[in-house]
């Protein structure tokens, strides 16, 4: 036994059952963020149940079953229950205008004749969230055109119908009437300008009043095409019954899907899962970002990590390659890495009240006083944007870049510098042409940390940028195209106010995992690009190392 601990064994031993762990913990933590994200896109059985309610009161009860818990009996003090505990669940009863909540606790000993319905349908609407009952007509301007057997057929021909005008619509309100505003706002700027520079020339003037005459045309134009649409839009609605049996009439134009999830098949039940995930993907938010999708967080979340990544790799290899290369070695060298270590672990909420002192309030404002006069008062850069947020998270990972770049330039022989100075290169064309190019896997491993860094900040972008609903992506059709003022959403955030700040806790909790695995997953890919761009450059110079 002695022997065996002399010989290292436990310790290899163990350091492998901590490795393992490790492993089980984080793919245990992933399949539970998984299982419980994405298994919200699974069409649901819809249950219909007669119930007991603890005043005595039987009612019929219509809703999905999202989740079952045992709590101690004295929870329910107006029920009598053998034993301790008793079991209730929550059901998604959905119809929020009329129920006035969403879910409803239930006692499972008051449930009876539990049934699933082939004819139940689960509406999903633009506002107001999920809406059950009983399809009883489908109608075209207030009359009944099909009703009983024949209703659900003549509903799906008018919903894609109503669809597609959907989707004109939002083609011409996100697309062609923002840009008419966009270059009206741009005509407002320019006349702003020649105010303040008192250019009185007429021409100048004349030609902005042209252009402008034109875009309000084509936005007259536009507005009346609207019109239409809507009004054809308004032409349908359909009658449902639900559970109290009120038969209401829901408005075709406010629906985004309509299933009937007890007679799905296999294959659609499928079809449908695939449908909302890619929903999810390209979307946006809507119902206080508890319904839709995340698209608008997802872009913002990527730009901002390349924009990070565009502005933190030049300093931080910069800053490496003269502490390494130029710096004399000394007391103050020595200082100057030892404060760049401890910025490693400032607090990143430090860095967001920064951001927002130096970057916004005190550059940006400059910005708008000497480029952008004619906005004010209204800022343009003296407000958080991705810019800024961009930079504030360069600041806080430099330091990462900033060690690795300087481990990678430690680890090239000498001789290679030696040997290059040799042969008559500079020094500045030995660094560009043979050092930095050998220490290039080492610049992409801090860029890589950096990316998982950043990616998952939330604290400081709450200053410096990112908002609930952003309005307009940072990226457009509208000159110059990347518009760097703007706002932003972002996974990690969105994350946070759907979890904390959502009116409707129980409807956001499933996007909640959703969001957060695709939050990972995101990072996974964009690490997994650095990586292989990384293993590409070491093997590229892989022969100079052995050389």
């Amino acid at each position: 036994m002695r022997n065996w601990w002399k010989s290292g064994a436990p310790w290899i031993w163990l350091t492998a059952s901590a490795v393992t762990i490790s492993i089980v913990v984080v793919v245990g933590l992933l399949m539970l963020i998984a299982v419980r994200g994405l298994g919200h896109f699974w069409p649901a059985a819809v249950m219909e149940a007669n119930y007991l309610t603890p005043e005595g009161q039987q009612i019929r009860l219509i809703g999905e079953l999202r989740d079952e818990e045992t709590v101690p009996a004295y929870k329910e003090p107006k029920i009598q229950v053998e034993g301790d505990s008793i079991t209730r669940y929550l059901i998604k009863i959905g119809n929020r205008e009329i129920n006035k909540l969403d879910f409803r606790w239930v006692l499972a000993q008051n449930l009876s004749n539990i049934h699933h319905p082939k004819n139940l349908v689960v509406i999903e609407r633009h506002e107001w969230g999920n809406f059950y009952g009983y399809l009883k007509a489908v109608k075209e301007n207030g009359q009944i055109v099909s009703e009983g057997e024949t209703a659900w057929g003549e509903l799906q021909q008018r919903l894609a119908r109503t669809l597609k005008i959907h989707e004109a619509l939002h083609e011409i309100e996100r697309g062609e009437i923002g840009k008419i505003n966009y270059g009206l706002e741009q005509l407002r700027l320019q006349k702003r300008r020649l105010e303040l520079s008192n250019d009185t020339d007429p021409v100048k003037h004349a030609n902005i009043e042209e252009e402008k005459s034109v875009l309000n045309l084509a936005y007259e134009k536009l507005a009346n095409e609207l019109g239409e649409l809507n009004t054809s839009a308004a032409r349908d609605s359909f009658t449902v019954e639900i559970m109290d049996g009120q038969e209401i009439d829901i408005q075709m134009s406010k629906v985004v899907r309509i299933i009937r999830p007890n007679s799905l098949s296999l294959t659609q039940k499928v079809g449908h899962y695939f449908e909302k995930g890619w929903e999810f993907l390209t979307a946006d938010p809507r119902e206080a970002n508890t319904e839709g999708g995340v698209f608008p967080a997802i872009f913002g979340t990527v730009m901002m990590v390349i924009i990070m990544a565009i502005v933190v790799t030049p300093f931080g290899v910069i800053a490496a390659v003269y502490l390494r290369e130029y710096a004399k070695q000394g007391f103050l060298t020595r200082t100057i890495r030892i404060a760049v270590n401890n910025l490693a672990g400032v607090p990143s909420i430090v860095y967001g009240v920064f951001g927002l002192g130096f970057f916004v309030y005190f550059l940006g404002g400059s910005i708008d006083q000497i480029f952008y006069p004619e906005a004010l008062p209204a800022p343009t850069f003296g407000t958080p944007g991705i810019f800024w947020s961009s930079l504030t998270l360069a600041i806080l990972t430099v330091p990462v870049v900033i060690v690795s770049t300087e481990e990678g330039l430690s680890r090239i022989p000498s001789a290679i510098r030696e040997g290059s100075l040799a042969l008559g290169a500079t020094k500045a064309e030995t660094l560009w042409r043979t050092i930095l190019p050998m220490a290039s896997p080492a610049m992409m491993t801090g860029l890589i940390l950096a990316i998982a860094r950043a990616a998952g900040e939330v604290a400081p972008l709450m200053l410096v940028g990112v908002v609930k609903l952003a309005p307009s992506l940072v990226a457009d059709a509208n000159y110059p195209f990347l518009h760097l003022e703007r706002k932003f959403m972002h996974l990690g955030f969105h994350i946070y106010d759907v979890g904390f700040q959502s009116p409707n806790v129980e409807a956001a909790r499933p996007l909640v995992y959703a969001t957060a695995f695709l939050l990972v997953a995101v990072i996974v890919m964009l690490n997994l690009a650095a990586i292989w761009i990384r293993n590409r450059l070491r093997e590229q110079y892989k022969s100079l190392e052995t050389t």
